[in-house]
């Protein structure tokens, strides 16, 4: 998937194309569905399918205190996007002199001067762009009928709720992983690099890879999750490239730790040297909340019980008796 940040720079062999636009923020299912339309509208008319997004997200730029965490910020955005069949992504740079652009000429020079888009694929809540937030599906229509593209709106999507971003992040900050993983169509993954921790876990029974503070992903709520780490160093096939992990987030109360980590304990494994690998944690279902334990051997006993647990999230067999 090529890439550019400027409507006069798009790759001559991307245009004309079929376009969308949006934040895509977690490419949730809702996402799907409208890039899912992108890339056959691109196949029946043999164009490239090309979607345009922002860097940093609007609301970031224009009420600060209102920005949203991001569920898959940059490049794990980007690797959604491309796994869903785009050729190519223009990444505008959002700016207060960008929010001033009017809603006509930010689409007439984006999608009509340098992407000379064909067809424009669109959801139906399309709103609020362009200066004054005054763009909408409507506004789209009508400049397709003036400079001769067509607009295809695909409605809100959902079961029992809105397939959304929103969603998504409430549903993390509550620790509802399987939840959000059933509006994503995934489990929720964040990515960083391990580091080296307080080893307590080591010193415990259960080693675990813990997270640097640079992950990327939002982070769900505080708790013990079950899961998969994967070695995203290791090709694809290697034997120990997604490992089962009891995946722990929180300060440790027990031991009066004050900063936050995100540290996987991969089961049954004791033989591994994580340090300086990027992996990426894959959330699959709660286990239980964070407590603060009166001694070491409650910790100990809950720590048993969280992997048998998580074993039985993932579906795999008890461990084998000693």
């Amino acid at each position: 998937m090529q890439q550019w940040s400027s409507p006069s720079a798009t790759p001559s062999q991307l245009r004309p194309c079929v376009a969308t636009f949006g934040n895509f923020d977690g490419v949730h299912r809702g996402h799907r569905a409208i890039l899912d339309e992108l890339v056959r509208q691109a196949r029946e008319r043999d164009l490239p399918a090309v979607a345009v997004t922002f860097d940093p997200h609007p609301v970031e730029v224009m009420h600060p205190e209102r920005a949203p965490e991001i569920i898959s910020p940059g490049e794990l955005r980007d690797a959604l996007l491309e796994d869903a069949g785009v050729s190519g992504l223009l990444v505008l740079p959002f700016t207060m002199d960008f929010a001033q652009t009017s809603a006509v000429d930010y689409i007439v020079g984006t999608f009509v001067e340098g992407l000379q888009a064909s067809v424009l694929v669109v959801g139906a809540d399309t709103k609020g762009f362009g200066a004054g937030y005054t763009g909408d599906v409507d506004l789209l229509r009508e400049l397709g009928a003036e400079h001769g593209f067509e607009v295809v709106v695909i409605e809100d999507q959902g079961d029992d709720e809105r397939w959304s971003s929103s969603a998504v992040r409430t549903h993390l900050s509550a620790g509802e992983v399987a939840e959000a993983a059933a509006i994503l169509d995934r489990p929720h993954r964040v990515v960083g690099t391990v580091v080296h921790g307080f080893h307590r876990g080591r010193e415990l029974g259960y080693p675990t890879a813990n997270l640097g503070t640079d992950s990327l992903g939002l982070i769900p709520a505080d708790g013990v999750y079950a899961g998969w780490l994967v070695r995203l160093d290791l090709p694809e096939g290697s034997a120990d490239r997604r490992l089962p992990a009891a995946i722990s987030i929180g300060t440790n109360p027990t031991f009066d730790q004050q900063v936050r980590v995100v540290e996987s304990y991969v089961l049954d494994r004791t033989d591994l040297d994580l340090y300086g690998e990027r992996v990426a944690v894959d959330f699959v279902a709660h286990v239980r909340p964070t407590l603060k334990f009166d001694s070491i051997d409650e910790l100990l006993v809950a720590m048993a019980r969280d992997v048998e647990l998580t074993r039985t999230f993932l579906g795999l067999p008890p461990a084998a008796s000693a």
